[in-house]
């Protein structure tokens, strides 16, 4: 087996239904080996049966892997564990690829210059941006909505590779450990929601490892009405704030103080004061909004480097 797709859901079997139908129509050489396995992690729905549909109509094509510690991360490094590929794809269920995204994903993974890969995640073409909101240029939010987009050339990614299409030689989960399980999508309100995937890229570049840009391997994300709301947005700035200073965890004391406190006071003073005068003196509604999410990241960053300092006090005494 060369290729191993990892898809891991939960509790969506209607757009599930859809993303299984679009990879099955995966064109690869003949000489290529491949499966997809689709990592239910603890689902109510219909899940089951719809995966159990595809095992029957593709034979060998498709598997079914049943998570029950609830978590993104603990259902990616099951699929992990149990993938038969020498190199691994992922996919969420909310999207569809188009037939030629897998081949051009992997086609430069098959020898060691590239450890990973990542290719284009684009807006369903029915998805029209409300007016606050842009999606190219210095205001760009479409991140937000897990678009992925560095151009039409190829070549080296100087940024890490969303979650919903990227692809990894199984080698460097051997050499640099899984998905980390205190972030991404979970049960627990203490483990924020993201960056479980943007993480290991960068954990994987910070030692040296070189990722490839795919644009020709494209992915087509939908955006369902709640996420088209700008309390979804900030929502969702607010807990990315949370994500990168609990991925970098507590650091050492200085003084005796936990070096949270110290990083609170640097945000609230320069980052805070200047994104707020940004968002209040904006006045192209894209360009306000922008700054006002911003705003709410340095909240959430506040939020979250005092949590980890009062814990820290707390397991001190």
């Amino acid at each position: 087996m060369n290729i191993t797709v990892i898809l891991c859901t939960y509790n969506r079997a209607e757009t599930l239904s859809k993303a299984l139908e679009s990879v099955a129509f995966s064109e690869l050489p003949e000489s290529v080996e491949w499966e997809v396995l689709v990592v239910d992690n603890n689902s109510r729905d219909q899940t089951h049966d719809v995966v159990e549909e595809f095992c029957r109509r593709h034979p060998g094509r498709f598997r079914y892997l049943f998570e029950p510690q609830q978590g993104k991360s603990h259902a990616l490094n099951s699929g992990i564990r149990e993938a038969r590929g020498d190199i691994l794809a992922f996919m969420d269920d909310d999207v569809t690829v188009e037939p030629a995204w897998l081949q051009n994903l992997t086609a430069a993974l098959h020898n060691k210059e590239w450890a990973g890969a990542g290719g284009r995640i684009l807006p369903e073409q029915s998805f029209t941006p409300p007016h606050w909101l842009a999606l190219k240029g210095p205001y760009a939010m479409g991140g937000v909505l897990a678009f992925f987009d560095r151009g039409e050339k190829p070549g080296e990614l100087d940024w890490a590779p969303y979650g919903t299409n990227m692809a990894f030689r199984k080698s460097m989960f051997e050499n640099y450990g899984g998905f980390r399980t205190d972030l991404g999508p979970g049960p627990d309100e203490n483990i924020p929601r993201f960056n479980e995937d943007t993480e290991f890229g960068r954990r994987l570049k910070s030692a040296g490892e070189r990722l490839r840009y795919e644009p020709l391997a494209v992915v087509y994300h939908g955006v369902p009405e709640n996420r088209r709301r700008k309390e979804y947005f900030l929502d969702w700035y607010f807990g990315f704030g949370r994500a990168l200073v609990h991925e970098g965890g507590r650091g050492s004391d200085i003084w005796g103080i936990p070096r949270p406190y110290f990083g609170i006071l640097k945000t609230g003073t320069t980052s805070m004061i200047e994104l707020t005068l940004r968002w209040m003196l904006a006045v192209k509604p894209q360009q306000r909004f922008f700054y006002k999410a911003l705003v709410w990241r340095e909240v959430g960053r506040i939020a979250e480097m005092y949590r980890l300092a009062s814990r820290a006090n707390k397991q001190d005494k």
